[in-house]
């Protein structure tokens, strides 16, 4: 492969040239497209942040199409240690004497003294058979089966209806320990009692003191009743298995924790809640509001422009969540058809406010009035909801601004590639024609050397390097 070096015959650096030249050849074309590359970036990413806010937006009002978040009430207990309460939106507001005359129990059973004297011992032989509120299932006892056997059986039986066995090793009073089997029932109340008797089969006594018929419920010992919780509501008594008591007050329910008396419940409007989701509503769209000013601003003092400023999208998007927001809308079942009505209003930057002094007195007389104007079919949180949804699709106008964007920046890294292409095969003439020349021009100089090398010595030429 012969050695070749650009240049050596007319003393031109054509590496150098061929490369500033095919700089001045592809770099405007090269700027044009990465300054289009670039905006069309931006947009993608404006349309992403529009997207984002929107989307969260969205969020904000699935909290406001429920008409039961109007119309909460709030149940309060003057002691939280003897009681507490919740009530759901049919609560009627009102003042309610309560008082916690005993707390549920869930009943304990344990065998009697001197049955077994360990764990290991045989039971006798048989089938248990353990009720609750009249649903009952059974346990096998082999001859050989032990009082851990029997504990084990009770606790994996797949149709246990609720009762948890346990074994306990105590003293035995004469210097030694005893083991006694315990039966507790995993629910409260009267109905869920434990009733167990015996099928003897090792004896064939059902009802004695000895084999099976030991750990029948006759030969067991109580160590905690079964109770049923107890309250009394202004006088009135009412019991449940377990320490809640729903519907003594309608929409309301009371969970016992401890006896006492001479306490009081207050059912009241959740005022407080109604108020918190109108902030939360203001606060969201505000937002949006500062995303579609941050878009689409210009300032004129640095000269800088939102990446979306002009953009039709944008102003089509806005245009219409403002138009849905501030709209009346008539033939709601509702006192009120606009947020004007219930105190807010516009400020300068197109941002929401809202007078407390306008929505008090409204969520004093016309509390679940509210609900109307932003729940529901009609409301405004539901209109607003499906307006925006069509937006943030996988298909809708954003995705496909943003799709046609990409579409956009692939025919560029196209048009790159075809400037490439065409630059290389430009360097490739240029680097010919100048390597050419360069031969050329040093095949006249070499000639050029010789002939002066000819002339000087030819006589009577003159030649300064002769004496």
């Amino acid at each position: 492969m012969a050695i070749t070096s650009l240049g050596i015959g007319s003393g031109v650096d054509i590496g150098s040239l061929v490369n500033q030249l095919i700089k001045a050849e592809g770099e405007p074309t090269l700027k044009r497209l990465q300054t289009k590359e670039v905006g069309y970036q931006a947009e993608i990413s404006g349309f992403g942040s529009l997207k984002s806010a929107l989307s969260s937006f969205q969020s904000s009002l699935s909290g406001l199409k429920d008409i039961s978040a109007f119309q909460g009430r709030t149940a309060t207990s003057s002691d939280q240690a003897i009681f507490s309460a919740t009530a759901d939106s049919t609560a009627s507001a009102g003042v309610f004497g309560v008082e916690v005359v005993q707390l549920a129990e869930s009943q304990k059973l344990i065998s009697k003294d001197t049955y077994f004297s360990s764990a290991t011992d045989t039971v006798g032989e048989g089938t248990l058979t353990l009720t609750q509120n009249a649903v009952s299932f059974d346990v096998s006892v082999a001859a050989t089966d032990t009082l851990e056997n029997v504990r084990d059986a009770i606790n994996n039986a797949t149709d246990n209806t609720g009762i948890t066995a346990a074994i306990i090793n105590v003293d035995d009073g004469s210097g030694g320990t005893e083991s006694k089997l315990v039966l507790t029932s995993d629910k409260t109340g009267l109905d869920n009692k434990i009733t167990m008797t015996t099928d003897d089969t090792g004896d064939g006594q059902d009802e004695d003191l000895n084999g099976l018929s030991r750990l029948r419920s006759a030969n067991l010992v109580e160590q905690t009743a079964a109770l049923d919780g107890q309250i009394k509501v202004d006088g009135q008594l009412i019991s449940s298995e377990n320490n809640a008591f729903t519907g003594v007050v309608d929409g309301v329910t009371i969970n016992g924790i401890d006896v006492g008396a001479g306490e009081k419940l207050t059912v009241a409007l959740d005022k407080n809640a109604v108020t918190a989701k109108i902030n939360s509503f203001i606060s969201s769209y505000n937002g949006l509001v500062d995303t579609f000013k941050s878009l689409s601003s210009f300032d004129s003092g640095s000269n800088v422009a939102g990446v979306l400023l002009g953009d039709s999208t944008l102003r089509a998007v806005e245009g219409a969540i403002r138009t849905a927001v501030y709209s009346l809308t008539p033939g709601l079942s509702t006192a009120f058809s606009s947020l004007a009505e219930i105190g807010i209003t516009t400020d300068d930057d197109g941002k929401l406010t809202l007078d407390s002094s306008k929505l008090a007195p409204i969520l004093a007389s016309n509390f679940d009035d509210l609900a109307g104007l932003f729940a529901g079919d009609d409301g405004l949180a539901t209109k607003l909801e499906s307006l925006v949804k069509n937006y943030v699709k996988s298909d809708g106008l954003i995705d496909s601004r943003t799709d046609g964007l990409k579409l956009r920046i692939d025919d560029i890294t196209s048009e790159k590639e075809r400037l490439e292409v065409r630059l290389t095969s430009i360097e490739a003439t240029l680097l010919k024609k100048f390597s050419a020349m360069d031969a050329l021009v040093g095949t006249l100089n070499n000639q050029s050397s010789f002939l002066t090398q000819q002339l000087a010595n030819l006589p009577g030429a003159y030649n300064p390097n002769k004496k």
